[in-house]
């Protein structure tokens, strides 16, 4: 019997039960598809970043003696299709068994559920990658009216014993997340980057041969991610001895001469399975006690990983198909152009823009509370913000940019994911970060030539707004404020939020 298997650009794992040992007459198959770069536009890095993560995976199967075929973009007989490639090795190699490991994208799994016509036996094998089933969290939530990532998060810790003695949690609480949100101003220093270099100017000319759209600076020359397990490990083990100690304090932090800060850069690593969830977070377990490190810090990074990780991943799959047509408030307007660009007097949303182009990354708040924060308060279609998310980010893979954009960010799905929406005006950002103090924009001011756009936005959100959110439990004070606010005050914010609005290109 003769079989054919197939590994995607995000399931570059290498510990996986189909490696641990060669079988006679099985074909491993690897494909570079033009319609997976075009889905939605790309940042180069993102296409680059998983094509070569892909080609080292393929060498480091075929040193171990595995049977591979590599389809390289620019090769002539490449189909662009998983389908048609696939059916012509099975038709030369007189394929008997077609196997695949479940995608984690939707619509990856709709298509490869057609190829039961294959006219072959098919079949499909767990990724062996996360610490959950795709129904897990629906189940664990079943009879419970409400979903919160916290009860599933200290389940999770329970099931997995971390952090957790006498099935209770080290140090007496489950969540220290209200100590991690510290400003940083210059110290403590921060590390050098130790991120791997590479050069990738032979892949990017072939891309660009094959006339492949995308944006974003290319940096093929000095490329900073890691592409094989080994690079990864190096990457886990660096941030653990290096920056987990000072992560937790200033996670949220912004700052404009420093976008790197204290954060692991793993996302990557993890979303492509080079490193799986458990040994980072044992990693980071073990150093809590090895190298003295805060609770606060080990429990934030954990947190992210153990808990928001895998619930998110649950949430994306109870939701699919449709979860990307929400739209709670029924936004429409267009993504400015100088989302592509960077350039707006807005200083926030010009650094973090601009350092997304730059980098492909960006941290949780900027996309969040700087990038989100705007494009909710602004009304831009939430899914033209999902495809740009989706786009940019080189860890966003749908299964966990989806319900991130859509819920989180946007609250697109009316309150699923978020018990509130994550809006604000700007004393936040001032709050953490120093992105303000060299802004066109006076982040203290509502009204005036020169007043913030996030301040008259913010409030005129919730105005226009009130049908749907004015009874959220959550947004009692804001509510309340509103309400009180001088209708005069109120007609002005008002009219320069829709000043704003009307002239949103040239902010």
């Amino acid at each position: 019997m003769k079989k054919l298997r197939l590994i995607l650009g995000d399931q570059l794992n290498i510990k996986h039960s189909w490696f641990n040992r060669s079988e006679e007459g099985c074909i491993y198959v690897m494909m570079e598809i033009k319609d997976e770069t075009s889905y939605v536009l790309h940042h180069i890095q993102k296409i680059l970043a998983i094509f070569s993560a892909m080609r080292s995976f393929s060498e480091q199967l075929k040193e171990n003696n595995f049977n591979v075929i590599y389809i390289k973009i620019d090769d002539k007989d490449n189909e662009h299709s998983f389908k048609k490639n696939i059916q012509k090795i099975i038709n030369k190699f007189d394929i008997n068994i077609f196997e695949y490991q479940q995608p984690d994208e939707y619509r990856l799994d709709s298509v490869f559920k057609k190829f039961k016509s294959l006219g072959i036996e098919v079949n499909s094998v767990s990724s062996e990658h996360f610490l959950t089933s795709r129904d897990s969290v629906k189940e664990f939530f079943k009879e419970k009216k409400q979903w919160r990532m916290e009860e599933f998060y200290r389940h999770m810790r329970k099931k997995y014993s971390i952090l957790v003695g006498d099935e209770k949690p080290v140090g007496g609480k489950w969540n220290y997340d209200a100590e991690n949100r510290k400003k940083w101003n210059g110290e403590p220093k921060t590390t050098i980057d130790f991120r791997p270099s590479h050069n990738h100017e032979g892949l990017l000319k072939a891309i660009d041969a094959e006339g492949i759209k995308y944006f974003g600076e290319n940096q093929a020359t000095n490329f900073r991610w890691p592409i094989n397990r080994d690079e990864s490990l190096t990457l886990l083990e660096q941030f653990i001895d290096k920056d987990l100690c000072n992560f937790g304090n200033f996670q949220d932090a912004m700052h404009d001469e420093n976008w790197r800060l204290f954060h692991s850069f793993l996302s990557f690593s993890l979303n492509t399975k080079m490193l799986s969830p458990l040994e980072v977070i044992n990693k980071a377990e073990e150093a809590l006690y090895k190298n003295k490190l805060s609770l606060a810090s080990v429990e934030g990074f954990i947190r992210q990983i153990l808990g928001w990780r895998e619930y998110i991943r649950g949430v994306y799959w109870t939701q699919m198909p449709g979860y990307e047509n929400n739209n709670f408030f029924n936004h429409n307007k267009n993504i400015p152009d100088w989302y592509w660009t960077g350039q707006t007097k807005m200083r926030c949303l010009s650094k973090s823009i601009s350092q997304s182009l730059e980098n492909s990354y960006a941290h949780h708040i900027q996309r969040l509370m700087i990038i989100g924060n705007f494009s909710l308060l602004a009304g831009i279609d939430p899914k033209q913000i999902h495809h740009w998310y989706l786009g940019i980010y080189i860890d966003a893979f749908e299964w966990v940019e989806l319900p991130n954009t859509l819920g989180m960010s946007q609250y697109a799905d009316g309150g699923l994911l978020a018990t509130k929406p994550y809006v604000s005006s700007a004393a936040y950002i001032n709050k953490m970060g120093n992105y303000c103090s060299k802004c066109s924009y006076n982040y203290k001011e509502k009204i005036g030539d020169n007043a913030c756009p996030f301040n008259s936005l913010y409030w005129n959100f919730f105005d226009r707004h009130q049908d749907k959110l004015s009874k959220n439990p959550r947004l009692g004070i804001v509510n309340s404020q509103l309400k009180k606010m001088d209708q005069n005050q109120k007609k002005e914010i008002n009219k320069k939020a829709n000043e704003h609005l009307d002239n949103i290109a040239f902010l």
